[in-house]
């Protein structure tokens, strides 16, 4: 029920004046249970620690990072294992990778050139 109070199932007035007695307050916990359950705490501080601890929990979740990695339809084999290199990288620090090819103009007819290099690409391994 809360702090120097004994646990039990207390009338509404009865509660609310043991909380006043206390310098309290009456706070419900679970307003559908039978009878609806509260406890007899500071509610400032219980929500200050809520924020606190939804501000570490924020914290600790992991952010997912995304890199992109940008080819030409015709990209040369140089250039394209220095790309390679810098995907095998990102993906080993944990971050997930983007790759696209870009068709300029009419670069469009080489659509299975493009298609070559994105296939390459997912055949890395890590």
């Amino acid at each position: 029920m809360g702090e120097n109070v004994e646990v039990g199932i207390y009338p509404i007035q009865k509660a609310q004046a043991l909380a006043a007695e206390l310098e309290l307050d009456l706070v419900e916990i679970s307003p559908n249970a039978a009878p609806p359950v509260c406890k007899i705490i500071d509610y400032k501080k219980f929500v200050y620690e809520q924020k606190k601890r939804e501000k570490v929990m924020k914290a600790k979740a992991s952010k997912v990072i995304i890199k992109e990695i940008r080819f030409g339809p015709q990209t040369d084999d140089h250039d394209y294992e220095f790309k390679k290199k810098h995907a095998e990288k990102f993906l080993k620090e944990g971050a997930k990778l983007k790759a696209y090819v870009f068709f300029k103009g009419r670069s469009i007819i080489y659509k299975d050139q493009g298609e070559i290099l994105l296939l390459r690409l997912s055949l890395i391994h890590i």
